[in-house]
């Protein structure tokens, strides 16, 4: 008899409940774009602020050291210490490791002078020529230039990272140099370099264009890079170059193993907004304290773990960039929570209001049920089953209209991802979102019901006479 109640109020007041159904399936479906765009929201603004580059560096703790005699810094301009690449693998071990999305290693190699070559032997003759740094090659026009060695297209674990992927806003003409690549266009030692676009530019160098430092090095020049600061003036080149120029045996193969040394490492992870927790020394606090710090991903957390990993290494965040991620997703965030409020509330007013009418509709119904025995438990049953079959229904076309929604949203908002809508369906969210319709649906049912209620049964029946 319950349950023949149950679907006689469905079919009798169809409009009544639809009205209520889509106040609901609104509301959830607000809810379950912002909830699902949450979720996915970290990932998508590290992508979009990763124009700012990393939010964090390493570099030697030994170039912190000063070396002063008589007010004069005596230390090397390149501090005279180097990290080493192969320390870099262990970055893989550490506990957030699976938050690094970049690795960007650079060896700085200063002390040279270009200057143009003006034999005419011929095509094959280099444009310029390259020369270590001597006082005495200023008088035939040569210039001090700073060469850095990157990673390009590298293979990191399950990352293909270097200076490309971490520095998106670069501004390529050609092609980045080739890992690893034998083949050379001038000469056996060639390697693909690439010209800041202001030194090619005052060098009057194209793509084609090599450069020759005698029997040591050659350079192949494949693309020009602007970048809008101090890159823009130097020579990009691969950090495996001297991989090419290594002693080899009678057989071909090298010998010994190069173990190339990088001034300092560029590092983008994916980390949560600092707060006052993570600003705090982490040697002074107790051991559980320490523990949860050391298992949240603050940027000073995996930069703490870097320190640890890498021997000599000084590991900081960079506040500009960590600071701005961090102030963007709290300021979304706290819109998308006051908009899934708002959705919420709204739905809870609309059922309220149909829920109101509904009732009223059918008082004469509920004075004939109270006068016939039935209790105000049983009555007050019924409506809540009402309300809870609406809301799961209600809820779970919610659901699945806002996953489709957060995935429009997300290809709309964060066009650079790719611009294409991709499916959002999170599991988990189901009965959340379900959770939240019941919440809803009873809550803006309670008042009406608890009216109807407290009528009494032969003052309605009399009414309706």
């Amino acid at each position: 008899m319950f349950f023949r109640l149950l679907m006689e109020s469905f079919r009798r007041q169809r409009r009544r409940k639809m009205l209520a159904g889509v106040a609901i399936l609104l509301g959830t479906t607000a809810v379950t774009a912002m909830l699902a765009l949450a979720t996915t929201i970290g990932d998508r603004i590290h992508k979009e602020l990763a124009v700012y580059g990393a939010n964090i560096v390493v570099y030697p703790k030994a170039d912190l050291l000063d070396v002063k005699v008589g007010g004069v810094d005596l230390k090397p301009a390149s501090g005279g210490v180097y990290l080493k690449e192969s320390d870099l693998e262990k970055l893989k071990t550490i506990f957030w490791a699976n938050n690094i999305t970049g690795v960007s290693p650079e060896f700085h190699m200063a002390g040279m002078m270009l200057v143009r070559n003006t034999a005419t032997g011929g095509p094959y003759d280099p444009r310029v020529i390259w020369h270590w740094n001597d006082p005495r090659m200023a008088g035939f026009g040569a210039f001090p230039i700073t060469a850095v060695g990157y990673w390009f297209q590298h293979p990191f674990g399950a990352l293909v990272t270097g200076a490309p992927q971490m520095h998106p806003w670069w501004q390529l003409q050609g092609r980045w140099p080739v890992e690893r690549s034998i083949t050379a266009t001038h000469g056996e030692g060639a390697q693909e370099i690439v010209l800041g676009s202001a030194l090619a530019k005052r060098l009057g160098l194209h793509i084609g264009d090599w450069i020759s430092m005698g029997n040591e090095f050659e350079g192949d020049v494949v693309g020009i890079v602007t970048t809008g600061d101090v890159t823009d003036q130097q020579i990009l080149y691969p950090l495996d170059a001297d991989d090419q120029v290594a002693p080899v045996d009678q057989n071909g193969k090298r010998i010994g193993e190069v173990q190339r040394d990088i001034s300092r490492v560029e590092v983008s992870a994916r980390t949560k907004p600092e707060d006052a927790f993570a600003r705090v020394d982490p040697d002074s606090l107790p051991p559980k304290q320490r523990e949860i710090w050391y298992c949240r991903p603050y940027a000073n957390s995996i930069s703490y773990q870097i320190r640890e990993a890498i021997p000599g290494a000084q590991a900081e965040q960079v506040r500009r960039v960590e600071q701005s991620e961090g102030n963007v997703l709290k300021r979304i965030s706290g819109l998308m929570w006051l908009i899934s409020a708002a959705a919420l509330l709204a739905a809870g007013f609309a059922v309220s209001a149909a829920m109101a009418t509904a009732i009223l509709e059918r008082r004469g119904e509920i004075g004939l049920m109270r006068s016939l025995g039935a209790s105000k438990g049983a009555i007050a049953l019924l409506f809540y089953a009402e309300a809870g079959l609406l809301a799961l229904i209600a809820g779970s076309m919610g659901y699945l209209l806002g996953s489709g929604l957060a995935a429009w949203l997300g290809a709309r908002i964060f066009a650079g991802d790719g611009g294409a809508a991709e499916a959002v369906l999170i599991p988990v969210l189901l009965p959340v979102v379900v959770a939240l319709a019941l919440v809803v649906a009873i809550a803006g049912s309670t008042p009406s019901i608890r009216t109807a209620l407290r009528m009494e049964p032969s003052a309605i029946l009399r009414a309706d006479a």
